[in-house]
């Protein structure tokens, strides 16, 4: 039991905070237009924003497999291009991870290209999304040959 003498104990404050602001209340809308929410970013959309920063790297060729690319392939002649073909991302709260599998285009050195993309889309996801990346992982598949093309062209051709 508390006696006259003892300190008065403060009751604690709730711990539940408020979802809004009610500290000022000058006016029922903000004046700069924003709002509070939540934003969700669906995993497809940062597997796109890799695969198109990993496209732009100099020495990249295409994105994926063997098997992957031959239905890409299918799917460019009906103009419906696969930008995630080639790329696996994991998305945490604030953490983003990526693994990708690229062609480069020979005489291209190898490494520099990896870490040309690993930068790129590490850089593309933070900017673009806001999420921490934590590892790109690249798995070279394949080296293209420039002479690769012109077999088809010069069949054509004759």
């Amino acid at each position: 039991m508390a006696t006259s003498d003892q300190t008065p104990q403060t009751p604690a404050a709730p711990q539940v905070a408020s979802r809004v602001d009610r500290s000022v209340s000058s006016s029922l809308t903000p004046t700069d237009g924003t709002a509070g929410g939540r934003t969700v970013i669906a995993d497809n959309v940062v597997a796109k924003v890799a695969g198109i920063a990993a496209r732009e790297v100099p020495g990249v060729y295409a994105l994926g497999g063997g098997a992957s690319r031959a239905f890409g392939a299918l799917r460019d002649a009906i103009n419906a291009t696969d930008l995630t073909q080639g790329v696996r991302v994991e998305v945490g709260e604030t953490q983003a991870a990526a693994d990708l599998t690229i062609v480069v285009e020979y005489p291209a050195a190898i490494q520099e290209v990896a870490a040309g993309v690993r930068a790129a889309v590490a850089g593309a996801i933070t900017r673009l999304v806001g999420l921490e990346v934590v590892e790109v992982n690249v798995e070279v598949n394949d080296v293209h040959l420039p002479g690769d093309d012109d077999t088809n062209e010069e069949s054509r051709v004759s």
